[in-house]
């Protein structure tokens, strides 16, 4: 009897098989296998008891089905099972269920975690295997139903007020923030302001710092102690004058300057050092490379995700870097150590004398590593050529970080000086690189201006005095870089949720990404303003982290997850959702019992914003299912072509309407681009439109090479040509064909 492995991704599967060998079976479980069912009160699929709360699972529409049974039979065949799903609270409750669906008993079963994919880590995981942990189980099924407790309850209150589609535990505190930003956009009144500045011939700027008293205050500190990794490292900070609020005050001091000679009284110089920043992580990883690269958080983690499971190369397969869902900067020792060997090879110059230790932040769960690469002797320049444009631009990001954690710190010489006109002081800044140390791999300082070598009583030659008028601006709005930032700085959510938390933001239409900026729309401003008046704890960020921090206690064993959740419905929820529902005066479900014929469901009809719900009818002897608008009175008016039918991938589609949760408009739509390439001229394949294949779409050629057209193969998992008569089917052959999670299609319900 054979061993066997589960993975969540299929992509796994090929970098672990090299690893274990022939002796093992390794298969996927493509994520959840179970969802919570869609039964109860408001079809949340759990009941909250006095003293416990039972929870009703069913498998994840037919795909769910199809996985469980093949994974029972390969369960039947192997003499233990390993449960490798990812190392986190979602993985430890896929591998929960998938005990409980394989019917494993205690001794059939063990739990193998790794955070990379290396032969050491995963063998020594085996090695090592453990059993079920419980309270993390306990933690991700908290979450599971709290999402769905305040996403079932809230969104019904917005399809009767806003128009909005759902509300949440994360998205609406996210949400409250890029409205809330807005708003103060909006209501800012610009005030006019002038900056007055000197030229002088010995090849300076100085700008007016105030009388003869300001000359004499502590310098002022300008050195960034710590990296921002939000911030436009291309992007000079402006040096400006002391505010003057009048053109005539700036006149004045104009001509004081053109009148007066102008004497250095202060030129002085001092060492600065900056020491190197810590490795990425989750939030760092996606403000980095959404600040450089302008990836959105999302397709940070999917280039992750790839990076993670494997890529082919010379080598062998590789997989390249460590698990990306972290909120730990702390490094494996062995890479420590390896990155001080390869150092002293490369770089030798760039060895600490002591070694910066980076402190996880507060309320850091740090059960994992920090994103580092997993073979830092594979560097992103050796294998450009195997790896796609986005990944290696990934790849090459977390390798620079990495090894510049590990690197000396910078030097920097830091120069001021202080001139003296009249009654008028002037001052100038400057500073020069003496040592690069870490920023020859990850450069964030600022330009600053260069200073010539004054000395104390010099007279400089004035060439020129004027003003600029400006004006005081508004706040900036919010990047996705800047959002994740601030979300994980307010303890709002977890690594694993800021990609969703945006992409739910977008799909919902709630914000719209213009520029590199995001930009609230009318719906989501009514949303956030219906939801802070009739439900200010669920936008307030303090609770969102209270809960964060409840469920990590949940984690740790410290608290009760059953009590948590009940003690909270309870206490604070429902009487919340009672008053608000009073306030805005709608009723608790959209449309009475008495007039419901089927189990509603969670999405609204897109018409009239009510509930759709399930309505069995016969075809051809078979009984079968379609959604319809709950509400009577519509179905046979406004709502009439409301009927959608079941896919087979399990999507529910209508031929005017589209997919469930598809937020673009059925016809008239530009064709979405792929992330696989054109085998022939290596352009992006367009997604084409159909009901008849599998994942709803097909791949085709826009540009020169009208005939490509790329059809998805589940069994071989890869595009694939259409099988010519007289030859078998021939695989794409570009490095874009390699199995990807990105490249395999997508059901389009949200």
């Amino acid at each position: 009897m054979t061993k066997l492995l589960i993975v969540e991704s299929p992509n796994k599967i090929k970098t672990l098989k090299s690893i274990l060998g022939a002796d093992w079976n390794i298969q996927a479980s493509l994520g959840h296998i179970t969802e919570l069912a869609h039964d109860g009160e408001d079809s949340l699929g759990f009941t909250l008891h006095l003293d416990r709360v039972e929870c009703r699972y069913q498998p994840r529409a037919d795909r769910g089905k199809k996985v469980i049974a093949q994974l029972r039979e390969a369960a039947k065949r192997a003499e233990l099972v390993y449960l490798a799903t990812d190392p986190d609270r979602e993985g430890e409750g896929i591998s929960f269920h998938l005990m409980q669906q394989l019917r494993l008993k205690k001794g059939q079963y063990k739990r193998v975690t790794y955070t990379q994919i290396t032969d050491a880590a995963v063998k020594a995981a085996i090695a090592n295997a453990r059993e079920l942990d419980f309270a993390l189980v306990g933690a991700q099924q908290a979450r599971q139903c709290l999402d769905k407790l305040v996403g079932y309850k809230v969104s019904p209150i917005l399809w009767q007020s806003s128009g909005g589609k759902s509300a949440g535990r994360v998205q609406s505190p996210a949400l409250h923030l890029v409205c809330d930003r807005e708003r103060a956009i909006q209501n800012f009144k610009p005030t006019d302001y002038w900056s007055v500045w000197v030229e002088y011939a010995e090849g300076l700027r100085a700008y007016y710092l105030g009388g003869l008293n300001d000359a004499q205050t502590e310098e002022r500190e300008r050195d960034d102690l710590q990296t921002d990794d939000a911030a436009d490292p291309s992007q000079t900070q402006q040096v400006e004058s002391k505010r003057i609020l009048s053109q005539t005050q700036a006149d004045r001091l104009v001509q004081i300057a053109q009148s007066h000679p102008h004497e250095v009284i202060e030129f002085a110089g001092r060492e600065a050092k900056k020491n190197p920043p810590p490795p990425l992580t989750t939030s760092s990883l996606q403000q980095a490379a959404g600040v450089r690269y302008s990836f959105g958080a999302e397709k940070t983690m999917q280039i992750a995700q790839a990076l993670f499971e494997g890529v082919d190369l010379p080598q062998g397969r590789k997989a390249l870097i460590t698990y990306h869902r972290t909120d730990s900067v702390a490094l494996a020792p062995e890479f420590c150590d390896a990155a001080q060997q390869w150092l002293t090879k490369h770089d030798p110059q760039n060895i600490p004398v002591k070694t910066v230790k980076h402190r996880d932040k507060s309320g850091a769960q740090g059960a994992h590593e920090a994103i580092r690469p997993t073979y830092l002797e594979i560097t992103p320049e050796s294998i450009q050529s195997h790896l796609s444009s986005e990944q290696f631009k990934l790849y090459d990001l977390i390798w620079r970080r990495a090894i510049a954690s590990q690197c000396a710190a910078a030097q920097l010489q830091k120069t001021r000086a202080v001139i003296r006109c009249n009654e008028l002081v002037w001052e100038a800044r400057g500073s020069v690189v003496i040592f690069p140390g870490y920023t020859k791999y990850w450069n964030d300082l600022g330009q600053d201006a260069q200073l010539p070598t004054l000395c104390q009583g010099q007279v400089l030659t004035l060439q020129q005095a004027a003003h600029t008028k400006k004006q005081t601006q508004p706040p900036a709005r919010f990047s996705e870089a800047k959002l994740v930032q601030t979300l994980e700085r307010l303890g709002i959510g977890r690594p694993s949720t800021y990609a969703t938390t945006m992409k739910i933001l977008k799909e919902r239409g709630y914000v719209q990404v213009k520029g590199k900026v995001l930009v609230p729309t009318e719906v989501g401003l009514k949303t956030d303003e219906i939801l802070a008046q009739i439900l200010p704890n669920l936008v307030d960020a303090g609770l969102t982290a209270e809960m964060e921090a409840a469920l990590d206690a949940i984690a740790e064993g410290k608290r009760d997850w059953q009590r948590y959740l009940i003690d909270w419905n309870e206490n604070a929820f429902q009487p919340a959702l009672t008053r608000a529902r009073q306030q805005l005066g709608v009723t608790e479900r959209p449309a009475p019992k008495s007039e419901q014929s089927g189990k509603l469901i969670e999405h609204p009809c897109p018409v009239c914003r009510n509930f759709l719900e399930e309505y069995q009818y016969q075809k051809n002897g078979e009984v079968r299912v379609l959604l319809r608008c709950s509400n009577p009175k519509n179905r046979s008016t406004s709502c009439k072509k409301v009927a959608f039918f079941k896919t087979k991938q399990g999507t529910w589609w209508n031929k005017e309407l589209g997919t469930i949760g598809d937020t673009s408009a059925p016809s008239g739509r530009e064709d979405e681009i792929s992330d696989v390439s054109c085998p022939d001229c290596s352009k992006p394949l367009s997604k084409i439109l159909s009901q008849k294949v599998t994942g709803g779409f097909f791949l085709k050629c826009k540009h020169e090479c009208l005939d490509v057209v790329l059809f998805w193969n589940d069994r071989a998992n890869q595009w694939e040509q259409p099988k010519p008569k007289s030859t078998s089917s021939t695989p794409v052959s570009s490095k874009s064909s390699r199995p990807r999670k990105t490249s395999k299609p997508k059901s389009k319900v949200s």
